[in-house]
């Protein structure tokens, strides 16, 4: 497959043109951000625990870096491909753009299922990706973070290596760590809590406040799933349904969120869950409800499914989770669409705070963090909520021409070199 061929890469340059079309972007500046800056495709060979030597497929992609170094996730998935990569590191310049972080848009990952690996393995792949990657990163040249697949101690052993190769510890080098090696409080949570926090802001968007009569359906109760549900749950809103990988879980009445995790917490899997009804994944996408969140995986909201979504606003946790022919009829549906660029944009957020923590050895509390991701997250809102309003677009489009506008103005105000 070559970078530009996926579904997603399509979606995603699509997204690029629909909205530079309608904001009349200059088109020098539309021929530069059609191609990323950097693709890398590296090998990445370890030795297995029988063993072995085994050969896996990695990938750093960087897009656009004009406001800043690049940042993104490193995503281990066996549906992992170079051109998928192109397409997240796209969005993610997009994403910082929109949210106005000094930073551009990157990506990684490697072509793998982790659960098939045992965890001296997983710091084998993690350890050789990054001195792969090595020549490529660092703290003022494109900062990882974790992704589906990894986690904060993925991110341990990357900054480890990293550190092995420079002669001293740089906690700059990634985002997601630990807290114990300069990880920062909220950073976990940060990009469920930002879904929550858009959420909010549609409802008071049209005059509404989430309350018990408020249902919400999340497909992919996860990394970002949990703490979106923990939160609105916690506002009072219904959480009716959840899926993860074993299939879904519902209650009209809603679902006790500690039961669930502490289920989850024994047996790893919502499947089996005693005190629901159990249901597919795909009933889960198809129920009627106020709310559907999709934070799993991109592509679940296709042609093949969007006649059958009932729900009236869907919350992008995940990138690119309603493909671009689903997003033209649901849009046509009235369905109010919460894009991926803002709505998940909290993780790069509170990266971002990591990031800039980091590298002045000071570290925030909470509160000021919390306060500081919502601040942030309104500000865009109500950027894309005006732009949506002068263009007459809907609130997905809106978004790609706030980020745009942006971007232009950066590379613009820097120029073509040579």
């Amino acid at each position: 497959m070559s970078l530009f061929e996926s579904p997603f890469f399509k979606d995603a340059y699509f997204q690029l043109e629909s909205a530079a079309q309608t904001m009349e972007l200059d088109p020098n500046i539309l021929e530069r951000l059609k191609y990323p800056k950097r693709a890398i495709q590296i090998s990445v060979p370890i030795r297995l625990d029988d063993g072995t030597v085994k050969t896996f497929e990695g990938y750093r992609v960087q897009h656009n870096m004009t406001l800043g170094p690049g940042k993104g996730g490193i995503r281990f998935h066996h549906h992992c491909s170079l051109s998928e990569t192109a397409a997240l590191a796209m969005l993610m310049s997009f994403k910082c753009a929109l949210v106005g972080l000094p930073l551009g848009g990157a990506k990684g990952g490697i072509k793998v299922d982790p659960r098939l690996l045992s965890r001296q393995e997983l710091q084998s792949l993690t350890r050789r990706y990054a001195i792969e990657i090595g020549p490529f990163i660092g703290p003022d040249k494109d900062i990882p973070a974790p992704d589906i697949g990894t986690d904060k101690q993925t991110m341990a052993w990357f900054m480890d290596t990293y550190s092995q190769l420079t002669g001293y510890a740089e906690p700059g080098v990634v985002t997601g760590k630990p807290i114990c090696i300069g990880g920062s409080l909220g950073r976990e949570e940060a990009t469920g809590r930002g879904v929550a926090n858009c959420i909010n802001f549609a409802y008071e968007h049209f005059g509404n406040k989430i309350d018990r009569k408020t249902t919400i359906a999340i497909h992919g109760f996860g990394k970002v799933g949990i703490p979106a549900a923990e939160i609105l749950h916690e506002q009072g809103a219904r959480i009716v349904a959840l899926g993860d990988i074993s299939g879904g879980i519902y209650d009209k009445d809603g679902l006790s969120i500690s039961k669930v995790l502490n289920y989850i917490e024994k047996n790893g899997v919502l499947k089996g869950y005693p005190e629901a009804e159990q249901i597919s994944n795909d009933q889960l996408l198809e129920l009627e409800v106020d709310v559907l969140i999709p934070a799993a995986i991109d592509g679940v909201i296709t042609e093949k499914n969007m006649k059958n979504i009932k729900a009236k606003m869907i919350a992008e946790g995940a990138n690119g989770p309603i493909t671009k022919e689903a997003v033209d009829y649901l849009v046509e549906q009235d369905v109010f669409i919460i894009p991926d660029i803002l709505c998940n944009a909290g993780g790069v957020i509170v990266s971002y705070f990591e990031w800039v923590q980091g590298l002045s050895h000071f570290f925030w509390d909470l509160t000021q963090i919390n306060k500081s991701l919502h601040d942030i997250l309104k500000r865009a809102f109500v950027e894309t909520a005006n732009k949506a309003k002068k263009y007459k677009v809907p609130f997905k489009k809106a978004a790609m021409i706030t980020s745009l506008n942006k971007i232009q103005v950066a590379m613009r105000s820097r120029g073509l070199f040579p």
